[in-house]
């Protein structure tokens, strides 16, 4: 069975075709191109495109046709919750995330405001964490 590696290269300026020149001489395969702009106020959005972020703690599928539990994001928030029910402080979990090197899905840094923001993904998975945990000590 093959396993693929897979990496997302964020676009931060004016794309350059020599990116794809060095990740095709590297052996990577392009299998995507995501686009986006802002809409003007006179266009409303249009049907059936998505709208909304994929939830933290998923990716698409390999497939493109499910969202699947991406590992690393799991992880992090596992850590948050695992943190925030012993009652530690913002502030010490933004630095045991970023000393354990996990990052905001834009690569950035946790910050205070990036953890709080987080609280509702939290709430919404915190069953699914609890019910896995529970099922793993026993």
């Amino acid at each position: 069975m093959a396993y693929f590696e897979r990496i997302r290269d964020v676009i931060s300026g004016p794309f350059s075709p020599d990116v794809m020149e060095q990740r095709t001489k590297a052996g990577w395969q392009m299998v995507s191109i995501e686009w986006r702009r802002e809409l003007p106020d006179s266009e409303a959005p249009r049907e059936g495109v998505a709208s909304e972020e994929i939830p933290y703690g998923l990716r698409i599928s390999d497939d493109c046709m499910r969202l699947e539990v991406d590992p690393t994001e799991n992880r992090a928030l596992m850590l948050m919750m695992d943190l925030l029910g012993q009652d530690f402080s913002y502030s010490h979990i933004v630095s045991d995330l970023n000393e354990k090197g996990f990052r905001t899905r834009s690569g950035e840094p946790w910050s205070q405001v990036s953890v709080f923001n987080m609280m509702p993904r939290l709430i919404e998975v915190g069953p699914g964490l609890f019910a896995s945990v529970r099922g793993k000590t026993r």
